[in-house]
């Protein structure tokens, strides 16, 4: 995928790309699982993972500012490790990584649609087809034009900006007296443990400020604005979704929570706004999973190409099919077929594993090469070790509820090495 030459981008331009990368699909389709696994501790939770980002964009800004490129998180691990085996099954997971979230996009917009307009009367039925329909149209897009896909994306961040703070504003009014508030209490918090698990399930939701590193060669006045775009965006989204959790917990009761788990947030707004609010919500939410998925898409599609040309996979993903990396139609065939096979849960567990890897290493780099990139030892090392131990905490707390989802994430960590390995080996057996 030859790099085009985008115009440089502003302090506020590269704020919406991290803004746009985290308040995607991810708060739709994790909000409700979030408040299953913490209760009256979800906001907590929030915070607890939103830690977790804001001390690992502090790696990103450094390493950003040290080696711009549109490769972002790719050049990264291969500046800190080398193109060796470890680095190529990192930057395949990276990859992986991306068509598990779009999975995620899916089945949120698979949910959130039949609400809007059923089409067989089985919800089950509805969802597979909401959600496919929205990964092949938005993979048509991809296809068809990537100014298109820029477009939809600034239009749908803040359209769905607007109407989250809306939510927010409206709904904290609706706070006032409600006698859900007592879920709030002490008594209706998980343990420790079981917030931190929350908080790591739903770290997703986060994942998406990496995007600012693929923009960070253009960024006008970068020793000030890349590190601002970073901070800000993640403050903003953390206090955003800590705002929503108290709105949602203090609007509904947890009975009600759980049974729409699926689209908690426009049931949310209901108590206040009546059916309009949930309407407007479920449109809020297709707007921002489709726009997610378009965006995504391309992002997957240019790490496959980016790791292909740097010989981390076969070269034939470096090449085109129908003028585009042969790369997107890959991700989009394994995005339908993780939505249509995996429930929401198994693909969120995946997802955050293979991110909090990812970034515990982005963060190990930053403390190998901190000298060079004028890091602090001491939070880019604690990054590494708040991303190990949030890594392992989910994986053995989740393995005694939902061991399926655990494997599942092992298995394709497991696959995305064994992977490097086998096309290394191949490799140097063809040079012979």
């Amino acid at each position: 995928m030859p790099d085009e030459q985008p115009d440089q981008v502003s302090l506020k331009e590269a704020i919406s790309i991290g803004i746009g990368g985290m308040v995607g699909g991810g708060i739709f389709a994790v909000l409700g699982l979030a408040v299953s696994l913490a209760k009256g501790g979800t906001p907590v939770a929030f915070l607890i993972a939103g830690i977790l980002a804001l001390v690992t964009s502090y790696s990103y800004a450094k390493l950003s500012l040290a080696f711009p490129d549109r490769g972002g998180t790719v050049k990264f691990i291969n500046e800190g490790f080398g193109k060796t085996i470890f680095s190529g099954g990192i930057n395949n997971l990276l990859w992986i990584s991306y068509i598990i979230m779009l999975s995620l996009y899916a089945s949120a917009f698979g949910s959130y649609a039949p609400n809007l307009y059923e089409l067989t009367g089985s919800k089950q039925l509805d969802f597979h087809f909401y959600a496919s329909l929205v990964v092949i149209f938005a993979t048509a897009i991809n296809y068809y034009s990537i100014k298109v896909v820029g477009a939809i994306e600034s239009y749908a961040v803040i359209i769905k900006l607007i109407i989250l703070l809306g939510f927010v504003g409206v709904g904290a009014y609706g706070l006032i007296g409600n006698e859900n508030l007592s879920q709030f209490s002490f008594s209706n918090w998980e343990s420790p443990v079981q917030l931190l698990t929350g908080g790591m399930v739903i770290f997703v939701a986060y994942e998406g400020f990496e995007l600012i590193a693929n923009a960070a060669p253009d960024i006008v006045n970068p020793e000030k604005n890349i590190p601002k775009a970073y901070y800000f965006s993640v403050i903003f989204v953390i206090i955003l979704y800590i705002v929503i959790a108290i709105v949602t917990v203090g609007s509904l009761p947890f009975g009600d929570i759980a049974k729409a788990e699926d689209y908690v947030l426009a049931e949310a707004a209901k108590p206040m706004l009546g059916q309009i609010g949930f309407t407007v919500i479920t449109i809020a939410a297709l707007i921002s999973t489709f726009s997610a998925i378009n965006a995504s898409l391309y992002g997957g599609s240019r790490v496959s190409y980016e790791i292909a040309e740097d010989d981390e996979l076969p070269h034939e993903l470096s090449s085109q099919f129908w003028n585009q990396p042969v790369g997107l139609m890959i991700t989009a065939v394994l995005t339908l077929l993780i939505t249509n096979t995996l429930e929401l849960e198994s693909i969120s567990i995946a997802g955050s594993i293979g991110f909090l890897l990812i970034f515990s290493m982005v963060n190990l780099v930053a403390y190998k090469r901190s000298t060079e990139i004028k890091s602090k030892k001491s939070i880019t090392l604690l990054g590494v070790i708040l991303c190990g131990v949030a890594t392992v905490v989910l994986i053995v707390q989740q393995f005694a509820t939902n061991m399926l989802g655990v494997l599942i994430a092992l298995g394709i960590i497991g696959s995305c090495f064994l992977g490097e390995w086998i096309y290394k080996r191949m490799e140097k057996e063809n040079r012979r």
